[in-house]
């Protein structure tokens, strides 16, 4: 939450979706619309207070908004601040700042597989474009409430995300997400939170488990069993009990979670369904469990 912003539950919600181009901001946009939002898309910052004084003579008629702001409009990014500033001094609304991003090396293929030409190298290689917005947004995606990096998502996984992310916010609990992941495929570098549960014993050298995930009974009971399985999830059990509640302090709308082990398929898929279980019994957290990297090398 940006310093001094309204408690969401005093007004409306405004959603400012932005990020690098090619990273799912269409995606986005169409997936808050199947949630009921009211969108807009391009809109100048500028216009944001106007636009914000509608929705409050609305009385009520308009409560969740996005707008999509990019770099068609680059040259009013200067007044994003400024307006958020002015919303939260004269308005009852609550703002958030979703920022999409990806790898150099996945929105290059995108741009390739699409044939588009980047903005802003029209004429040139698209990886020159992506280093100078990458810059250009640099300041923006600091000041972000939500930062997601759409690498390894296939569109319906976004908006998978994008779902379960917003489909609460009526409610203003806070969303943690818990993933599984293997580190041989690369940290989310979206996780607030990252835990390494490879000093577990690993099902992989069990012959009839190797080929199931951490959610089949066998794989998942024999991950439990150790002591040091059951020693380990009392002391995280207990710092989670102690963070979360101090992220919803902070005014933070969600927390992710990363739970890794070697290639992300048993040991992490296991302990983060035991997470999903004992965090979801919570009257104050939405929780969501996704297992990144779990059918990897399924065939």
């Amino acid at each position: 939450m940006l310093e001094g912003e309204v408690s969401p539950g005093t007004g409306a919600t405004l959603i400012i979706i932005t990020g690098m181009s090619g990273a799912g901001k269409t995606i986005a946009v169409q997936s808050l619309e199947d949630l009921g939002f009211f969108c807009v898309d391009n809109l100048p910052p500028v216009l944001i207070p106007k636009f914000a004084e509608l929705i409050e003579q609305s009385n009520g008629k308009i409560g969740k908004v996005a707008l999509v702001i990019d770099l068609r409009g680059r040259e009013f990014f200067t007044a994003l601040s400024e307006s958020l500033n002015y919303i939260k001094d004269h308005f009852t609304i609550h703002c958030e700042i979703l920022f999409l991003d990806a790898t150099d090396s996945v929105l290059v293929q995108r741009y390739k597989e699409s044939r588009r030409r980047h903005p802003l190298a029209p004429e040139g290689m698209p990886l020159d474009g992506i280093r100078l917005e990458r810059k250009m947004l640099e300041e923006l995606k600091n000041s972000a409430t939500q930062v997601l990096n759409t690498s390894t998502m296939k569109p319906a996984q976004l908006k998978e995300r994008i779902i379960s992310r917003f489909s609460h916010l009526e409610s203003h609990m806070l969303s943690v997400n818990i993933t599984s992941f293997g580190f041989k495929y690369g940290i989310p570098i979206d996780a607030d939170l990252v835990f390494d549960v490879r000093f577990l014993p690993n099902p992989h050298y069990i012959d009839h488990l190797r080929p199931n995930t951490g959610q089949n009974s066998d794989v998942y009971e024999y991950v439990m069993k150790w002591p040091e399985t059951q020693s380990f999830l009392t002391k995280l059990l207990d710092m989670l009990h102690f963070l979360i509640p101090q992220y919803r302090k902070e005014g933070k709308s969600q927390v992710i979670i990363g739970i890794g082990c070697t290639g992300g398929k048993h040991r992490s898929v296991a302990i983060s369904e035991y997470l999903g279980k004992m965090l979801g019994s919570s009257e104050t957290e939405a929780v969501t469990v996704s297992h990144r990297d779990a059918d990897r090398d399924r065939h």
